[in-house]
């Protein structure tokens, strides 16, 4: 088990993209992650655009991102609902500060923009959101996956099978003690 001892966030919200959630999330628990499901609540349970519940394991006001070795926020409409949650984006920036893996696929792109981490870096995403990430600075390509330092990117549910492999590999490196 490659990723044993390695902590991940899996961020959600209302109406996510179900394979851009549960594909990585398996993947990693499948690899001996411990992937904590972190929503605006804990306990409270999310529905994905197809009605699937993810129940969260954390809250956002008590996510502690020190405690996490990486990130994965999914697409779907709930990237728009994240992006409004102050602590959220705190999230998310400390983790990015932190150098850690940040994965994103599709809509999720809103997120980072909204935490202010893309300016610079070499992203994609599904085509919808290219004008906002190029406007929030970001090199924008299409390609089935790009990493570009900490950050990891995709753009649909055809690339998760690369989104994820990049993902674990960058895991793979993460120091556990």
């Amino acid at each position: 088990m490659e990723l044993q001892g390695v902590r991940v966030a899996a961020l959600v919200e209302e109406l996510y993209e179900d394979l851009e959630l549960w594909y990585p999330v398996l993947r990693l628990r499948e690899a001996g992650a411990e992937v904590a499901l972190v929503g605006p609540r804990a306990g409270e349970t999310y529905k994905s655009k197809h009605g699937y519940p993810a129940k969260a394991d954390v809250g956002m006001v008590e996510a502690d991102p020190a405690q996490f070795d990486g990130l994965v926020i999914p697409g779907g409409y709930a990237p728009d609902r994240m992006r409004r949650h102050p602590a959220m984006l705190a999230f998310v920036r400390a983790l990015h500060e932190a150098g850690k893996p940040i994965a994103f696929i599709c809509h999720a792109g809103w997120v980072p923009i909204s935490a202010g981490i893309v300016r610079g870096r070499t992203v994609t995403s599904v085509a919808a959101i290219k004008d906002d990430l190029t406007n929030a600075g970001a090199t924008w390509v299409d390609r089935e996956v790009v990493v570009d330092g900490n950050l990891i990117t995709s753009r649909t549910p055809p690339d998760l099978p690369a989104f994820a492999r990049a993902l674990v590999e960058a895991l793979a490196r993460v120091k556990v003690g």
